[in-house]
């Protein structure tokens, strides 16, 4: 009898909170979950798992509909604060963008000059007008641009080394995630792998005997993910730059982190820089954009013009070159470094550079926000942050946390209501209690940050 109750799709779609869904995601969408949410309930009907009269039923349709939207919502692409105390996050997009860098995102989604010189109407290459500004900030004679760093690579190892050897401490064969192994992308590249010293030492007759008529570069990979402590040894770039030139091959930088400024100055442990490494005489240095450059996700290509423009030839280059936008990121993020107001425009530095003292401030301000206002249980305790996305694997940064406990709740529980709410939030979970660490969050989010622990009432 209860299948005879069931409504027309007809009153399920007149229904004001359906049609109002309709202009909001798409009439074909919410048809689609519409007839998927009646076929559901349908046959949890026919198996005596669901009875109502009509109205019921057509409550029940439409909350089943309301659900799929939400569900739809959560899996797209957007906004999230990052929670979890590490800084670059690889999972939530790493380094956030300046406001500045935003704002050019905006600029450049209309037609721009993006291969053509304003002044003479002739064609230019992508990214000729970073040139200026890398020159300034590190002393390249030349820069290419494209998608990532192990994009970069590949790149460089096929225009410059394939079919020949290519020298490496077998310390340095790293692998950073996503199935990213350096011998393999040697492989791909086709160029010879010629490793050469231990895990762990390294020395620089290890490379001279290495070096043969076959010999096309030295490649140094700095272990941005990992430290090798204790009876380790290598040598630096500004050895294997000379002895790359006393046989007449090229020596290849790749810096990982992508470091402009001096990591010092923060506090933290001393990064190798495109200027540090160009000085000491590489002839190519490799770095990726959206880790402590603190801008979009690319890999950067820095070093001699006659290299570079050989690497812009090659095929591969127009494969994994990058696109306007993230042109405009670069371009405004570069900008912060030249004007010397980095520290206060780059998010990443911001959140590296905030101390103790500032977060437990915010906290206490936070803390007192809630007050009276959630019967979540939300204290303040001071923890360890980690800056995350391959950089800096020892640096440990003072910070602190909201620890949140729930009666009603598990962490699991809490953690899951974060991540899916509004604003969506994520946390870390941690000993029975959601963590939520300012390190990561910059302070025009504490407010909604705020707001987002009060949803966490109800069922």
């Amino acid at each position: 009898m209860a299948a005879a109750n069931l409504p027309p799709v007809n009153d399920l779609l007149d229904l004001p909170v359906i049609r109002s869904l309709m202009t909001e995601r798409g009439r074909d969408v919410v048809r689609t979950w519409v007839r998927e949410s009646f076929d559901e309930l349908r046959q949890r009907v026919l198996l005596g798992d669901a009875d109502g009269d009509r109205a019921g039923l057509l409550g029940r349709l439409a909350s089943a509909v309301l659900h799929r939207a939400e569900s739809d919502a959560d899996v797209r692409l957007g906004r999230v604060i990052n929670a979890t105390g590490v800084v670059l996050h690889t999972s939530l997009g790493r380094a956030p963008l300046s406001d500045a860098a935003i704002t050019a995102i905006a600029d450049a989604a209309h037609a721009s000059n993006l291969e053509v010189d304003l002044a003479t109407g002739d064609r230019r290459y992508r990214g000729y007008q970073l040139q200026s500004a890398w020159q300034t900030l590190t002393g390249a004679e030349a820069a290419l641009i494209v998608n990532n760093n192990a994009a970069a690579t590949v790149l460089v190892l096929q225009a410059l080394c394939q079919g020949r050897e290519v020298v490496i401490s077998r310390g340095q064969l790293i692998e950073i995630g996503g199935s990213f192994r350096l011998p393999e992308i040697f492989g791909l590249s086709g160029a010879i792998l010629r490793e050469v010293g231990t895990t762990n030492q390294t020395h620089l007759d290890d490379y001279v005997k290495a070096i043969g008529p076959n010999t096309a570069a030295i490649l140094r990979v700095h272990p941005s993910n990992f430290r090798v402590e204790g009876f380790a040894a290598t040598p630096e770039i500004d050895e294997l730059a000379r002895l790359a030139k006393q046989h007449g091959v090229l020596c290849i930088d790749d810096i990982g982190s992508g470091c402009v400024c001096d990591s010092t100055k923060l506090s933290l442990p001393a990064e190798p820089t495109f200027r540090d490494s160009l000085s000491s005489g590489a002839d190519v240095v490799l770095g990726s954009g959206d880790k402590l450059l603190g801008g979009p996700q690319c890999g950067i290509l820095l070093g001699r013009s006659d290299l570079i423009a050989r690497v812009r030839h090659h095929p591969l280059a127009r494969a994994v070159r990058v696109d306007k936008l993230t042109l405009a990121a670069l371009s405004a993020t570069l900008d912060s470094y030249l004007r010397g107001t980095a520290e206060q425009d780059i998010p990443v530095l911001r959140m590296l550079a905030t101390s103790a003292d500032e977060l437990h401030a915010r906290a206490e301000r936070l803390r007192e926000a809630l007050v009276g206002t959630t019967s979540i249980n939300a204290t303040v305790a001071s923890e360890t942050a980690a800056v995350g996305g391959g950089s800096l694997p020892t640096a440990e940064l003072p910070t602190v946390v909201f620890r949140l406990q729930s009666a009603l709740h598990s962490a699991a529980e809490l953690a899951q209501r974060l991540r899916c709410g509004t604003p969506r939030v994520f946390p870390r979970v941690q000993s029975d209690a959601v963590l939520l660490d300012l390190r990561s969050v910059l302070p025009h989010d504490d407010e909604d940050l705020t707001r987002a622990v009060r949803a966490l009432e109800g069922p």
